[in-house]
């Protein structure tokens, strides 16, 4: 279409200058002589004119005898007659002028049409993506080749479970004879659901890889469009595309922003959009319009499943679901392995140590681990990067960056120095907490001005009720130190209540773990299925219970957390000595790690009982 574009352009162009040169030849064949207006009354007053036209400021006619240079025809420009009667008299020879107004009208009329054209071209371009205004319907898929993937389940760790699954797709596609023997067939679409960084997307390009087939790869909101029926029109595109290239992969990322389920409501942030649906609708056909011989199979990933279409779903379509979930210890190490081989490593560093620092992370977390690490080993000069950047790489990603600039007065370091203190004493007072690991007085992050950190010896998935009320002691045990040694409270607990207050509240509405309501879920999780552990706080909650019900709720939540408190209180009261003389340790030294901790406090590092 733009070369059509430029064509015509070019085209015009010409057009016009090949006129004003057919006229300027044309005039120039006329043979008329332009004479002075003085001249013209000359010959007038001599009766040598035969014939002339009039017009509001020119006078053309023709001689009764020609002039010297042989043409009859005469042109003149008139003039006012008072001003020629007194130039005469003077005798004084005069003409009219004429004002070219040439230049004026071409910069008025043609510069214009030209710019408007530029703009027209540059719109063109630019709503199209750089293909046309006519490509605006055309699927935005990226195609690699088998040469272009270069990708292998060896790039991907920690999800056995998840590529033994897709092993069976990478067969299909080398030998689809085999599978039809017993008149099996494959699944048309295969989702893949995890939690953001898990490695979706690096697996479905492992699949196209192995299979050596072609990939396209396209993210759900790409079908997205401002005009009606574009979205539509890219699926069908997309798929018409996947079959000039079988056997392929279809890869869609981000699914949720293109499958959403229609008329879902307000709840999930969705509606009734008109134009999202006929997209969806568009994919759902396409998706019952191919079959399995057809070699092409349909991947996709999403971290929101709850709010896909249920047609989407069904049997036929994405009717193969692989969770692709955060790594275990052994699946941490086995991705470690893969991001530390572009990594110059010191004696001290093993996969092992860094998976036992980082429970609940996802492959890029580590990814980022590794590369933050590797960043603070080249800030100080060092040869390789060791083990206590590694440290301080989990230290930063987890609490944010030291703010050393940030000055404390006297009274403030003392209060954060008991409250960060109150915490490890707790964590390490109680049988069963997690191992404190450093405590630190170093303002960090955006608001936090002090920081303890716990480092788990082991993965959990599940924990017990005893378990979440020594987690809520821990939190509190902040707030419980300055009420032992200052006898009053301050802001720096915000944080530790929220937690606790969302811990106590699940306690009772969601894992049924209070006797006055009894085993009964009166809310749902707010959290998506596959959120973070840390979710943000204040999402909505949907209340399935009456006022009483939620009077008696508030009361039970209110009890759980003041029963924590007091113990907690309870428990520094007979630690006093120790938490004076280890909170007096932090604040010459600012930072003190589990060794000093153990020796300061008595206590030693608490170890989890075999039973849990």
């Amino acid at each position: 279409m733009m070369k059509n574009g430029r064509f015509n352009i070019a085209y015009w162009v010409a057009a016009l200058l090949g006129l004003f040169v057919i006229q300027y030849f044309a005039a120039m064949n006329q043979q008329v002589a332009t004479i002075p207006y003085s001249q013209f009354q000359q010959l007038l007053n001599e009766g040598r004119v035969a014939e002339v036209g009039v017009s509001d400021r020119f006078m053309q006619g023709t001689l009764k005898e020609p002039l010297p240079g042989g043409q009859t025809r005469f042109a003149t420009t008139r003039v006012d007659p008072e001003i020629a009667r007194e130039l005469e008299g003077h005798g004084v020879r005069f003409t009219g002028q004429i004002e070219s107004t040439l230049l004026r009208d071409i910069l008025s009329w043609v510069i214009p049409v030209l710019l408007f054209v530029g703009i027209w071209m540059y719109l063109g371009r630019r709503m199209a993506a750089g293909g046309g205004l006519m490509q605006i319907g055309k699927s935005r898929a990226r195609i690699y080749v088998e040469s272009d993937t270069k990708v292998s389940f060896a790039d991907v760790a920690g999800v056995d479970e998840a590529k033994d699954e897709l092993r069976e797709v990478v067969d299909f596609l080398r030998e689809p004879e085999r599978y039809g023997r017993l008149g099996g067939r494959m699944p048309k679409g295969v989702l893949l659901v995890g939690p953001p960084g898990t490695g979706k997307t690096l697996l479905a390009r492992a699949v196209a890889g192995e299979a050596k087939v072609a990939f396209l790869s396209i993210s759900g909101a790409e079908f997205v469009e401002m005009f009606v029926g574009v979205g539509a029109a890219r699926v069908r595109d997309l798929f018409e595309q996947a079959r000039t290239q079988a056997p392929a992969i279809i890869f869609i990322d981000e699914l949720d922003a293109l499958g959403r389920a229609r008329g879902i409501g307000a709840a999930y942030g969705g509606g009734g959009h008109s134009e999202a649906e006929q997209t969806l609708n568009q994919l759902l056909v396409e998706m019952d319009g191919f079959d399995q011989r057809s070699g092409l199979v349909i991947l996709a990933a999403t971290n929101r499943p709850e709010i896909l279409d249920p047609a989407l779903l069904r049997a036929g379509r994405f009717d193969r679901q692989v969770l692709v979930d955060r790594p275990d210890r052994t699946g941490r190490v086995q991705i470690l392995h893969v991001h530390l081989k572009r990594v110059k490593l010191a004696p001290d560093v093993t996969p092992e140590q860094i998976a036992a620092l980082t429970p609940g992370f996802t492959g890029a977390d580590l990814a980022n681990l590794v590369n933050e690490a590797a960043l603070l080993a080249t800030r100080r000069g060092a040869e390789a990067v060791s083990m206590a950047d590694f440290n301080n790489a989990v230290e930063r990603i987890v609490a944010g960056l030291e703010k050393r600039n940030r000055l404390l007065n006297r009274r403030e370091r003392e209060i954060v120095a008991y409250h960060e203190i109150g915490h490890a004493l707790v964590a390490m007072a109680l049988p069963g907490s997690d191992p404190v690991h450093k405590v630190s007085i170093i303002p960090r992050g955006i608001g936090a001005l002090g920081y303890t950190i716990q480092r788990p010896t082991e993965d959990r998935f599940l924990m017990t009720r005893e378990e979440l009320e020594r987690k809520m002691m821990v939190l509190l045990g902040g707030r419980a130190a300055e009420l032992v040694v200052f006898g009053h409270l301050s802001t720096g607990a915000a944080d530790d209540l929220q937690r606790v207050t969302d811990i106590a509240r699940g306690m009772v509405t969601r894992y049924g773990m209070s006797e006055a309501l009894g085993s009964v879920a009166y809310e749902r999780d707010p959290r998506g299925l596959l959120a973070g552990p840390n979710p943000l706080p204040g999402g909505p909650r949907e209340r399935d219970y009456g006022e009483a019900a939620g009077d008696a709720i508030d009361t039970e939540v209110r009890r759980i957390v003041d029963g924590a408190l007091e113990r907690t209180v309870a428990l520094l009261r007979e630690q006093r000595e120790a938490l004076e003389r280890t909170a007096k340790r932090l604040l010459e030294k600012e930072t003190l790690d589990e060794k000093e901790l153990a020796e300061l406090t008595g206590l030693p590092a608490p170890t989890r009982q075999a039973a849990e």
